[in-house]
C-alpha cells in the first residue's frame, strides 16, 4: 500500500490577482466545510477563487464568492454552486487573524484551492492592499525577469 505522506499536492485553483493587487503579510492553511458532491467536483478541478472573499463571523471564518460547479452525477445532492462556507482552522488563530483584522488595510484572501493527502484545502492569506506605484513596480520586476530569462534561453541555444 502507498504512503500518502510523499503524496505530491494538487492545486485546483489559484488567485492570482490577489498576489498582484496585495502583499500577502502572512499565509495560513485552512480546511473547508465541504458536502459530498462538492468534494467531487473539486477533485475534477471545477472550482474558482477568483471573486471570493474571507470574513470572521462570530469567531468563525466565512468564505463568500467561492464557485464550486454543481457535480454532474450529484442531482438532488448539489448544493448551490456560491454558497458561503466555513473554514476549518485553530481558534486561536482565528483571534489572531480578527486582531490583526482590525489594523487599517488588512484583509483576508483565499490564495489557492488544493488537495494534500485527499482533503480539500486553502491557502489564505492576511494581505495589505498595495497602491498604484506597487503595482507598476510589479509589472516591472515581472517584464525584467522574463527579459532575462529570454536572454538566458538565446544565450544557451
Amino acid at each position: 500500500m502507498p504512503s500518502k505522506m510523499n503524496e505530491p499536492v494538487k492545486v485546483i485553483a489559484k488567485n492570482k490577482k490577489a498576489y498582484f493587487d496585495y502583499f500577502v503579510v502572512e499565509e495560513l492553511e485552512v480546511g473547508i466545510e465541504l458536502a459530498g458532491t462538492e468534494v467531487k467536483s473539486v477533485r475534477q478541478g471545477k472550482c474558482s477563487i477568483r471573486e471570493s472573499y474571507i470574513h470572521v463571523q462570530k469567531d468563525e471564518l466565512i468564505i463568500d464568492g467561492m464557485n464550486i460547479s454543481p457535480y454532474e452525477k450529484g442531482n438532488i445532492f448539489n448544493k448551490d454552486p456560491l454558497r458561503t462556507r466555513r473554514l476549518l482552522a485553530h481558534k486561536k488563530e482565528i483571534m489572531k487573524l480578527n486582531g490583526q483584522l482590525s489594523e487599517k488595510g488588512y484583509t483576508l484572501m483565499p490564495l489557492e484551492v488544493y488537495l494534500k493527502h485527499g482533503r480539500v484545502k486553502l491557502k489564505i492569506g492576511l494581505c495589505k492592499g498595495k497602491k498604484l506605484y506597487d503595482k507598476r513596480q510589479s509589472i516591472a520586476q515581472k517584464d525584467a525577469k522574463r527579459e532575462a530569462e529570454r536572454e538566458f534561453r538565446i544565450r544557451n541555444l
